[in-house]
């Protein structure tokens, strides 16, 4: 099969490898498009994101055609379309032709949407219900969202919405993010662009000058500790990036914060399968059901060096203007 296989140079290159072979409780399938996230070039850089490679194959999200069965798989069939979070579970990761993952990892496609649209869900998916569920909101709860228009904050904000959550403030960086959330149902006035607006003001002003009841963090570093400076003593901080600092670890701290980390891969270590299972299943039910709509997304070409290369660039860049990334691949 064709496959992107990242060197010890940090480059990408177009390879044939061999097509990887199910074990008893896995599925072969054919990927129809994959899907991109900051993790993927972050994983190239140096930084702790690096030791999540288990292949040289990078890719963490797919939808696909089942192609094979292992001899113990029960679920699926030959034909089946799926779609999964595949983290570091698979064979390989998801630029390429074909994967085998654990059947307990895979969910059928929502049939009223595209294998396009279907790669762009389960990562940011699981990571917008996982924040969710864990923050356990109230509706008079006050919300602060950093980076509300990337991938997590689009899925996450649409179930705000679909769930009746008005009580919340959103930043963003530029027009093309602005619209993306004005489109999701965001109002002007819940909307700060951080270009034009500082947000430790701006924020403290629109939540009626008042500190905020939960922090989501999409964004880290500097932001974060503006972030932890506008949580109420002991309200609740929802880490998704991982790049607090050493300021707003000791903001938190000072205030009495619960602070959750986000992670879907620690349950792929522990292989606790029914996480993504479950999630997963969450989800096509909320789409096929149109509570909540496909991300928006962007099919930047197929598979091909050029193709992960210019996606890479645009996710460092934060140039994504509220899209997911796809690249389609059969």
């Amino acid at each position: 099969m064709k496959a992107i296989v990242l060197q010890e140079n940090r480059e990408f290159k177009l390879e044939t490898v061999a097509i990887p072979q199910p074990e008893p409780h896995q599925i072969q399938v054919k990927i129809m498009a994959s899907g991109f996230n900051p993790i993927d070039y972050q994983m190239t850089e140096n930084g702790s994101e690096r030791k999540l490679i288990h292949s040289p194959i990078l890719g963490r999200e797919f939808s696909g055609i089942i192609t094979a069965i292992g001899a113990e798989v029960t679920e699926f069939k030959i034909g089946d379309a799926i779609f999964c979070g595949s983290g570091s579970m698979g064979s390989n990761g998801t630029y390429a032709e074909y994967i085998c993952i654990p059947e307990g990892i895979a969910v059928k496609k929502p049939q009223n949407i595209s294998f396009e649209e279907a790669a762009g869900i389960p990562s940011a998916g699981l990571t917008a219900l996982q924040s969710f569920k864990r923050m356990n909101v109230t509706l008079t709860d006050s919300i602060l969202i950093t980076g509300a228009a990337g991938g997590v904050g689009n899925v996450f904000i649409k179930l705000l919405i679909a769930k009746g959550f008005t009580n919340f403030v959103v930043t963003a960086g530029n027009e093309e993010s602005i619209k993306s959330l004005l489109n999701l149902g965001v109002r002007p006035e819940q909307i700060i662009n951080y270009r034009k607006e500082a947000i430790y003001e701006a924020a403290f002003v629109l939540n009626g000058n008042k500190k905020f009841d939960i922090a989501v963090d999409l964004v880290g570093n500097n932001v974060a500790e503006i972030a932890a400076k506008l949580l109420k003593i002991n309200g609740k901080y929802i880490d998704v990036t991982n790049f607090s600092t050493a300021e707003s670890r000791g903001i938190l701290f000072s205030k009495g914060a619960t602070i959750h980390n986000i992670s879907n891969y620690a349950y792929g270590i522990e292989k606790q399968y029914d996480y993504y299972k479950k999630g997963l299943s969450e989800l096509n039910h909320l789409v096929e059901n149109e509570i909540i709509t496909a991300p928006h997304i962007d099919v930047i070409g197929e598979l091909s060096k050029e193709t992960v290369d210019k996606a890479l660039k645009i996710l460092r860049e934060n140039k994504t203007g509220g899209r997911k990334l796809i690249m389609k691949i059969n």
